[in-house]
């Protein structure tokens, strides 16, 4: 059924949902890679000098996709905040480590680059673009890139 758009709000509102579930759609995706790379970084260290104690590895967060200022947002990070059972430091610092390819501090040879490495596999080698036009395409929308 067609839609009759008056104004920008009529095609705001008109294209909410589709903007919703596409939102939700990708940062699902950034999610799921985050957590990706979560494993990957634990997988390949074994500390000897420190008691690990998972915080990081379950800090991921993902906050559905809502209206936002006209728009829609869907938010993914590291909550650094849940991350106090560590002595000594915080987690602002050892998702900072993580980020650097350090292991508590700690230079080793398995060296993920926890944030970098999730932002290089969706966002900066244009996987969520493709994913988004591919979304819209499919819901009826003409899209050129």
């Amino acid at each position: 059924m067609a839609k009759h758009i008056k104004n920008m709000n009529g095609l705001a509102k008109a294209l909410q949902p589709a903007l919703l579930k596409m939102t939700d759609q990708l940062a699902e995706r950034v999610y799921e890679t985050l957590n990706y790379f979560l494993q990957d970084y634990y997988a390949g260290y074994d500390p000897s000098s420190y008691q690990r104690t998972k915080d990081f590895l379950f800090s991921a967060v993902k906050v559905d996709a809502h209206p936002y200022k006209g728009g829609v947002r869907a938010c993914v990070y590291i909550d650094t905040d849940a991350m106090n059972s560590y002595q000594n430091v915080s987690g602002y610092q050892v998702a900072q480590w993580a980020n650097e390819g350090l292991h508590g501090g700690m230079e080793v040879d398995h060296k993920p680059h926890v944030w970098q490495d999730t932002l290089d596999e969706t966002v900066n080698n244009g996987e969520l673009l493709k994913l988004a036009v591919d979304y819209l395409k499919s819901k009826g929308f003409s899209v050129r890139t």
